[in-house]
């Protein structure tokens, strides 16, 4: 079964079939994929293609995608999810996109809290970390805002449009303290 999630504000549920007319709308907005390391969409078939991806991530545990919906307002207004789940070795890379009409308006800050404490808690992770583009700076900003440590810079990690781009790396992990207190919870 699929773990909806809920915040304040904010409903995190499976991206379904019926939701792929609001997965082309956000995708094939040029402002949403100028940092996403893909191209822009042209086609409603690419988001079908994308929310089954998303399942078949999934299912093979290397992937969790919930879509974003505001309480009391049908329709997804952007996606957030762990990529490059490593159950084995207890880390995921966070990823997220929201609608433009939706930017700065604390949503996607709402919804990361949210999924960050449920792969620490529930997917029982010790690291999740995040690629943003050194362009990106709300992206940048939200992640100190929320407690992740830039480790770095990756150079000429990720291409948009035909060109390379550099790229920070930030991580939040869990402390020794909280590590001792899931081992003793384990026993």
């Amino acid at each position: 079964m699929f773990p909806n999630l809920q915040t304040e504000r904010l409903i995190l549920r499976e991206i379904e079939l019926q939701d792929a007319e609001y997965l082309f709308k956000i995708f094939s907005d040029d402002e949403v994929t100028k940092y996403y390391g893909m191209k822009t969409f042209e086609k409603l078939e690419q988001a079908e293609k994308l929310i089954e991806a998303f399942a078949i991530g999934l299912k093979e545990k290397k992937g969790i995608r919930w879509g974003i919906e505001r309480k009391g307002t049908p329709g997804i207004i952007g996606t957030i999810g762990f990529n490059l789940w490593s159950p084995a070795h207890r880390r995921a890379e966070v990823g997220y996109e929201v609608h433009p009409d939706f930017w700065r308006t604390g949503y996607t800050s709402e919804a990361l809290k949210k999924i960050v404490e449920y792969g620490f808690q529930e997917m029982r992770l010790t690291r999740i970390g995040a690629v943003v583009f050194l362009e990106n700076e709300a992206s940048n900003q939200l992640l100190m805002k929320q407690g992740f440590e830039k480790e770095g810079l990756l150079k000429n990690y990720m291409y948009q449009n035909n060109n390379a781009y550099d790229v920070n790396i930030y991580s939040k992990v869990l402390g020794i303290d909280d590590l001792r207190k899931k081992a003793f919870d384990s026993f």
